[in-house]
């Protein structure tokens, strides 16, 4: 019973990780730029990578900026509350809102395209698309990245928060459960 048990869970574990080819981070942006800039801003970002159809889906809300926004993108690959580089395409992300303190952005990066990213990240990487998307993936995975938010008083930054993983829906351990019920109840039948 106990070896079939794991066996079980071993399947389901599998199971959700073949699953995580789409993987959700978010951040709460605000006053956390390096060095802090004292800003009332706050937004959040929600990043979703696709790993198999190499997609990034990037959906972005902030208010309360000092000025107007000038850029925003992703820095990667550095611990939280360093400095480095941009990963996403420079000087801002496609079609984001310019000119405004407030405001959305919904878009859909293909990350085997050369305009998704900064040609010096990509350069960086290993001179390819893959290399970006990989090395990117690797910064996401460790903490390594921040989305920020550029304006016209703070030309570094003005709001910026680091991406991590969000939590799995809890329908998928209640799915997971009611598998793993169901199969040991037809087991002692």
């Amino acid at each position: 019973m106990k070896s079939a048990l794991l066996t079980v869970a071993g399947a389901l574990l599998f199971a959700m990780a073949a699953s995580a080819s789409v993987i959700t981070y978010t951040a709460a942006l605000g006053n956390f730029e390096d060095p802090t800039t004292g800003s009332p801003g706050t937004g959040f970002a929600s990043i979703t990578v696709d790993s198999v159809a190499n997609t990034m889906l990037v959906d972005v809300t902030f208010s309360g900026l000092t000025s107007g926004v000038t850029a925003s993108h992703i820095h990667c690959c550095v611990p939280a509350g360093g400095n480095v580089g941009v990963a996403t395409t420079t000087p801002t992300f496609t079609g984001f809102p310019n000119g405004v303190t407030f405001g959305t952005y919904t878009h859909t990066f293909d990350l085997t395209q050369s305009t998704s990213w900064n040609p010096a990240f990509v350069t960086a990487s290993g001179g390819t698309t893959a290399g970006a998307e990989s090395k990117l993936l690797a910064g996401l995975a460790a903490d390594q990245a921040y989305l920020n938010i550029h304006t016209s008083n703070f030309t570094n930054g003005e709001i910026r928060g680091f991406l991590a993983a969000a939590a799995p829906e809890p329908g998928t351990f209640l799915l997971a459960g009611a598998m793993l019920a169901g199969i040991l109840i037809r087991r002692r039948k």
